[in-house]
């Protein structure tokens, strides 16, 4: 195709995608959703029109730009980083305006200054050294060991195997695991070195003999190049001094040193060629067990493979060398390293013990731990606190037991810990996994409040794929919903953030029908390049959050022998009128609904949020047949940490042919409400559209946004020691006070 055809089918693609972001959908339904994909994959079958798009889309940029269309800015900008990010090699004056532009949406409100914040840095590395950002996504998403760049990262997705087909869920593993074995860690080091090369070298690199070279490489000569390319890559990036041209000196003495004997300037005119980007590591889970969440991310920072053994806990686990802690005969001079206790504690399993030194045999003697006889339990790796020991000295957590140490030796100052590791975790589904999401979160946070182990360690963080199946389920958890009543989530993060709602949204119906079509080379190709490509694409490039307030709601049941319930909920609270089990009752209820109508009598305690932002205090009296708490506001203006509450109440009305009823919508916002059953009538409770999260027999509740368990804990010490002090103080004040979920979008809310 000719530069001029080439560019104009570009233009066409890219106009095509900004009418989209307007509302202009597709003549074909089937194509929504699936423009920047196909846009990406042109790219990728010739990669030398890469520097076409790069150049049209710093074009409409700088034109979205003058004619303030800023909602066409954060679509362009990551469509225009994603291909610069896989492009061989992209001109310094091209760079250099994406740089300035970026630079420029430092004056522009969130999330617009933001994002050029962050391409801006991205930028200035990639500009010193080229190849940089493809360099990091791979080393990361693909857990390759390299000192310079020690970060890992991996994609989990979360699937309700009671709320999606079972079709569905088998699809998805498949897709997911294939996706997995088309790759070796040998072919992503090979991607690296070539893209990082050809990106410094431009048309002077001989990718075909770059490529057989690295094919006939061993594994140890492949680790060797590799880790010389990141090591010089990194090195200019980190270098504040090292110019363009250096960096491109050293590469180049790579190149030739790799190649070895091939004459220069015999390379064939072949062009730029493109290098593949590797699928990023995913993992397909179904969610199955509450603690799951908390057990994979745990499983990702110690692996089993290299924290344990089936038999023993902690024997693999890094050693940490320990010179003051006396062991054996470490008085003696020889070096020792910690290792973790897997013994039962009990004097008759232990081994036979080894004669000490001299030295060594009085003070083994005198520490000599006496123990009684007991019952031996095989520990749980997950369960176990030796599991987690390692590097478990971290603020709020407990200090370990302070250990003899030897005469003259200093204690070694800790290593501040790093977020090496980032987990992104995918929720596939509607909005009741999204509930599932917030009690798994509550969780965490209130066992990392108790024990800091993830959250130094770990960078969490969350994304939603709606997908509502195109025939409702069977199931107990099923609920013949609407895919708008199912997709709140969703459909707000569409209208915060139109890109979402361009290629994240129009998934709800698509992967049901590349899920379900019959096994053939096409459907193969159709899920394998776009279902495993849209999931990448959203994991790197979403990095805005969405904060989404969990509210707690206390449950007081009918048996005043049952102790109150607690959870939380992330959308909604239903509740309705109780059927009365009993015939008396039955017979009772329906001689009073005669009498005051159908429902039950309820006393409302809430405060009113009103514009103003203050807060009323007001108690009610009335008679419903149920109400209705959306925590997901139906506009963008509207405020994430309020809840609308629709109260179905009912009037009676007195006239000449007797009393009638009617029922009136009673509406209004709060934050904190009580509702009690005077007459001890029970009704039920229905979390997050969820039917498995049912409470029956309930006269009670009261419902407040959920606090930071963190919050919580520093506030009881601080309590304990001034009862007095109402309000915060100390470290309290610095504390996130609500309990927050952040999902990820591509620009967050736009204003």
């Amino acid at each position: 195709m000719e530069s001029s055809e080439l560019e104009s089918d570009i233009l066409r693609r890219v106009r095509a995608l900004l009418r989209e972001l307007d509302g202009h959908h597709p003549s074909c339904q089937s194509d929504r959703g699936m423009l920047r994909w196909t846009l990406h994959k042109r790219i990728d079958q010739n990669p030398r029109s890469s520097g076409v798009l790069v150049r049209i889309l710093v074009k409409e940029l700088e034109r979205a730009e003058r004619g303030d269309l800023r909602h066409y800015i954060i679509p362009l900008l990551h469509t225009l980083m994603y291909t610069l990010i896989q492009a061989p090699c992209i001109p310094d004056e091209l760079c250099a305006r994406v740089y300035d532009f970026c630079k420029r949406l430092l004056t522009l409100p969130k999330p617009f200054c933001t994002i050029g914040l962050d391409y801006a840095s991205r930028l200035q590395v990639e500009r010193t050294a080229p190849g940089t950002l493809y360099q990091r996504m791979v080393i990361s998403e693909q857990s390759l060991r390299s000192a310079p760049f020690p970060y890992q990262e991996r994609i989990f997705i979360f699937a309700d195997p009671e709320l999606l087909p079972e079709a569905i869920c088998k699809a998805l593993a498949t897709d997911t695991e294939a996706a997995q074995v088309s790759q070796s860690p040998r072919g992503c080091m090979s991607c690296v070195v070539t893209h990082a090369l050809q990106a410094a070298l431009g048309d002077t690199c001989d990718i075909h003999s770059l490529r057989v070279r690295l094919q006939a490489l061993s594994p140890g000569d492949m680790e060797h190049w590799f880790q010389q390319v990141v090591a010089a890559v990194e090195g200019a990036g980190s270098e504040g001094g090292l110019d363009r041209g250096q960096h491109t000196a050293r590469l180049e003495r790579i190149y030739h040193g790799l190649l070895g004997s091939l004459p220069a300037g015999n390379a064939p005119q072949e062009g730029l060629q493109g290098t593949p980007l590797p699928n990023p590591n995913i993992s397909f889970h179904l969610w199955t067990e509450d603690e799951q969440l908390w057990k994979e991310l745990v499983l990702f920072l110690r692996p089993l493979s290299q924290s344990c053994e089936p038999e023993g806990l902690g024997q693999e686990l890094e050693p940490v060398e320990m010179p003051d802690m006396l062991a054996g005969c470490g008085c003696c001079g020889q070096s020792r390293f910690s290792v973790l206790s897997t013994d039962s504690g009990i004097e008759r399993d232990l081994p036979p013990q080894e004669e000490p030194c001299a030295p060594c045999a009085a003070a083994a003697e005198r520490s000599r731990l006496h123990r009684k006889g007991g019952i031996k339990k095989k520990p749980s790796p997950l369960d176990s606190v030796a599991f987690l020991q390692a590097g478990s000295a971290v603020p709020g957590g407990k200090p370990p037991g302070k250990m003899p140490r030897g005469a003259g030796m200093p204690p070694e100052p800790a290593a501040p810990l790093r977020r090496l590791h980032t987990a992104r975790v995918v929720l596939l589904g509607d909005d009741r996994i999204l509930g599932r999401l917030a009690q798994a979160f509550h969780s965490l946070r209130k066992r990392e409040a108790r024990r800091v182990f993830l959250t130094p360690r770990l960078d969490l963080q969350f994304y939603h794929i709606p997908v509502v199946p195109g025939q409702p389920q069977p199931s107990a958890a099923a609920d013949h919903a609407g895919h708008e009543e199912l997709c709140e989530v969703a459909g707000y993060l569409g209208r915060a953030d139109p890109w979402y709602e361009s290629n994240i949204n129009t998934l709800c119906h698509i992967i049901p029908k590349l899920a379900t079509m019959p096994s053939s080379p096409s459907r193969a190709l159709v899920t394998d390049l776009f279902l495993t490509d849209v999931i990448a694409y959203y994991a790197r490039m979403g990095t805005q959050p969405v904060c989404f307030q969990v509210h707690s709601v206390k449950v007081l049941f009918q048996d005043p022998a049952q102790d109150p319930a607690e959870d939380v909920f992330l959308t909604e609270l239903l509740t309705q009128v109780q059927d009365s089990p009993s015939h008396r009752e039955l017979s009772t209820t329906k001689r009073k609904s005669t009498l005051d109508g159908p429902g039950m009598d309820l006393t409302v305690t809430y405060r009113r949020v009103v514009l103003s932002d203050r807060q009323k205090e007001l108690a009610l009296s009335l008679r419903s047949t149920g109400l209705l708490m959306k925590a997901i506001p139906a506009e963008e203006a509207e405020d994430l940490g309020c809840l609308s509450v629709t109260i179905t109440e009912i009037i009676r009305t007195s006239n000449l042919a007797g009393r009638s009823f009617s029922a009136v919508a009673n509406k209004f916002r709060t934050r904190n409400i009580k509702i009690r059953s005077p007459e001890q009538r029970p009704f039920t409770v229905r979390l997050d559209k969820d039917s498995r999260r049912t409470y029956r027999d309930v006269i009670g509740l009261e419902v407040s946004p959920c606090l930071e368990p963190s919050y919580c804990l520093q506030k009881t010490r601080t309590t304990k020691f001034s009862p007095q002090e109402t309000e915060d103080v100390g470290l309290v004040k610095y504390l996130p006070k609500s309990l927050l979920l952040p999902i990820n979008t591509f620009a967050g809310i736009i204003p």
